[in-house]
């Protein structure tokens, strides 16, 4: 099959290479460009474990073709400090990410708009509370809060 060449910013950084055009984002960020920080997960495209920043808006990388991306901006997990919410780490990577894209359409949101908000990312093992902890601490945090003020 053909390849097609693609650029694009990921994580801040100019790349670009040829793709099959039936490649997925998913499969392009970690096997091309070595970035395993997203998730292959259920291959569904219900759990979020893929999930990365495309052009402003989270997505989830196994319903995206690399060639879509081309001339985007993608944010990966690798490109997002992260704060401790989950127990195994699956899901993190899709999680800290959609929080990412969360935080910037919302500094201050409520527990309530927290919950929505990640409701397409799945996590196999935790009930969700230290995860929706860790992003009211973000918000926090991001809006000038102490490390103290934002831990209560």
């Amino acid at each position: 099959m053909a390849k097609t060449h693609v650029t694009m910013k990921v994580n801040g950084a100019s790349v670009e290479a040829l793709v099959e055009p039936r490649t997925l984002l998913i499969h392009f960020l970690r096997e091309q460009l070595n970035l395993t920080g997203p998730h292959i997960g259920c291959d569904t495209s219900h759990c979020g474990a893929c999930t990365v920043d495309l052009d402003g808006k989270s997505v989830k990388s196994c319903t995206v073709f690399a060639v879509q991306a081309d001339g985007g901006e993608v944010m990966t997990i690798e490109g997002i400090a992260a704060a401790d919410g989950t127990q195994c780490g699956f899901c993190t990577p899709g999680m800290i990410t959609r929080a990412y894209r969360l935080l910037k359409e919302n500094p201050k949101p409520s527990e309530d708009e927290i919950r929505h908000g990640i409701a397409g990312n799945l996590c196999r093992c935790t009930g969700y509370q230290n995860i929706v902890k860790a992003i009211e601490f973000a918000a926090a945090k991001l809006s000038g809060a102490t490390a103290r003020e934002a831990a209560e």
